[in-house]
This record gives C-alpha cells, structure tokens and sequence, in this order.
C-alpha cells in the first residue's frame, strides 16, 4: 500500500510543489491573481495565507533539512510519504507545503472552474448517490473536522471515492494518515483559511467554496490516479 501510494504521490503531486531552488524549496506563485477568487477567498485572506501561512511552512522546511531532520535534496512526496519517520517539524512542515500547494491548484476563478469529466461524475454517483450528496457529505466532514485540518476527496486502494479528513497538516498520502489514498481535492479548515471573512462560520465557508473548485484539475488527478 506505501509504495502503491508514493507512485500515485509522484502524479498527484503538483509539480510547483516538488520545485527546489540550490537545494531548498521555494513558494510557488499562485496560479492566479489574489484577488482572483474574490468574494470566496478575499485578496487579503489570499495574501496572508499563500504569502505568510505557506511562506512559513516552506521556511521551516528548509530549516529543518539544514538542521538535519531529514536529506538534503530529498523530494517532497517522499517528505511526505513517510511523514513517520521524521520528527514533527518535518512532517508538519512538509505537509504543509505539499497541502497548499495542492489547495492552490484546486481552486479557479469562477468563471475559470470548468465542469467535471464524465467519468468523474458517473464516480461521484456511484459513491454518493448524486453530486449534491457528495457535497454533503464533504461539507459535514469538514465542519467536523475537530479544530485545524483538512477535508479530502481521495481514491482509496479500491479504486473507489472516498471522504476523509486528516488533523493539522497531515494528508492522505502519509504513512501516518488513518485513511490513505490519493486525494484529488482537499479544502483546508484551519481558521486562517476562511475567518477574516466567515469569522466562525466555518460551515458557510464550505458551502461557498464549491463556486472555486476547479473540476477541469481534480479530474484530471482522478484521471492519473486510475491510470495508476
């Protein structure tokens, strides 16, 4: 299941995220302006979160490998592969980075989100009846989510879709998660993500989201994940 999931890490991985500048890792751009997903996520939430929140998990990263908590030059997803066996900073670190990174690249201004693919929507209603049960159901598991983390969209070991959420900074793809799988979407509830304009309605937060997801990119993922 380890080495099944560190293959599918390598294609659902994005590539911005794998990116290393003389041997450290870099912030990637957004894909879009900040303001760009505005009135869901606001320039100035966007600004704190890419530009502080994930700043500050690449920073500690890179200090924690010079530190020698893990190789130098070794990849993210395997970082992330075996968040287990390296200390905590590296697996919250890297989590980190691979999360947003990944957070980043599911979402499109609205008008830029496309549709899901067929073969994504005949999963979908497969698993969960219809999309508007999917989005229940994701919806409930992230207001669930108990204090900081994330809700995903993954494809477990069956080849099938599955809900699941992780604390902190923790994913699907680690060795440490309690469900693993490749994710093909996550949405990040810690409150930084969303209380400057939701305050603590972080179940208005989630509802509102789905106007930015990109289905052109989480089908694709689901995509490369069968391919595998």
């Amino acid at each position: 299941m380890k080495q099944t999931l560190a293959i599918l890490a390598i294609c659902a991985t994005p590539v911005a995220a794998l990116a290393q500048t003389e041997g450290e890792f870099s912030l990637p751009d957004l894909p879009y302006a900040a303001d760009a997903l505005d009135p869901v996520i606001s320039a100035e939430t966007m600004g704190l979160h890419h530009g502080k929140h994930h700043q500050s998990y690449v920073t500690n990263l890179n200090t924690a490998i010079a530190e020698g908590d893990a190789p130098a030059g070794t990849a993210l997803e395997d970082l992330v592969a075996n968040a287990g066996t390296y200390p905590d900073r590296v697996r919250n670190n890297a989590g980190g980075h691979w999360n947003h990174t990944f957070f980043w690249e599911s979402m499109a201004p609205a008008d830029q989100t496309g549709e899901m693919s067929p073969e994504l929507t005949e999963a979908i209603e497969a698993a969960f009846g219809s999309d508007e049960e999917f989005r229940t159901a994701f919806q409930e598991a992230g207001a669930g989510q108990f204090g900081s983390g994330w809700v995903w969209l993954i494809v477990n070991d069956q080849d099938e879709l599955e809900i699941t959420s992780t604390p902190n900074q923790d994913n699907p793809l680690m060795d440490v998660a309690e469900t693993q799988g490749t994710p093909l979407l996550g949405n990040d509830v810690w409150e930084h993500a969303y209380y400057l304009t939701y305050n603590n309605r972080r179940a208005e937060y989630l509802e509102s989201w789905w106007d930015v997801v990109n289905w052109g990119a989480v089908s694709e993922r689901y995509d490369a994940a069968l391919a595998e």
